[in-house]
């Protein structure tokens, strides 16, 4: 995202500024996407690959999120959000089971809570990844390469996940506001994966 603009004479605010009121209005129809649950892999690639865009020089809009969204939303997308939704509901039960005192149960939570957090990482770089728009098999095996050889970037992508999961817990409204800063924050991690491999 370096080829963004100088501020123009006069101008309030700076490009960063006028990004981060972008990725506000993408965050918001990014959590109206995923009211259906469902629709939450397709509406986060759709923001990621808008996102991705602004480093490009294109619109970060709202709009053009809808557009994209409408380009690309197809059977594939809805089925990837049923898995996703599988997986989290099974991830949750394993968690209660964990917890009504079967015999080692804080093993099989600790277990448990890592292969949810591994799933978890690499679904979300999935997203990121550009090959979500059209192939999501694709988009997971190489999703799942990138949190192998990026330890670092997994890190952070954890630490985004937390991070937003918080913010929504301690006040609600903000769950409207995760989406776009969690969007970011996974584009921001692929783009700096691919600029170490372009650039080494």
């Amino acid at each position: 995202m370096s080829g963004m603009r100088a501020r123009e004479p006069g101008e309030v605010f700076g490009p960063r500024m006028t990004l981060f009121a972008d990725m506000l209005s993408v965050g918001l129809a990014t959590a109206l996407v995923c009211l259906p649950v469902v629709t939450t892999p397709a509406a986060l690639s759709t923001a990621c690959a808008v996102l991705r865009g602004a480093g490009e020089g294109q619109p970060a809009t709202a709009g053009r999120y809808f557009a994209t969204l409408r380009r690309r939303l197809r059977a594939g997308d809805l089925g990837a959000g049923a898995v996703a939704l599988a997986g989290a509901l099974l991830f949750l039960a394993d968690l209660a089971l964990a917890g009504a005192g079967l015999p080692a149960a804080p093993l099989f939570a600790v277990v448990a809570a890592g292969i949810g957090a591994v799933a978890l990482v690499v679904g979300l770089r999935a997203c990121a990844r550009p090959e979500s728009l059209t192939d999501w098999p694709a988009a997971v095996r190489e999703a799942a390469r990138d949190a192998v050889r990026d330890v670092g970037g997994s890190a952070l992508v954890l630490l985004a996940a937390a991070t937003a999961a918080l913010c929504a817990w301690m006040l609600v409204p903000l769950a409207f506001l995760v989406p776009g800063p969690l969007a970011l924050a996974l584009t921001a991690v692929h783009v700096r994966l691919t600029a170490r491999e372009t650039f080494g």
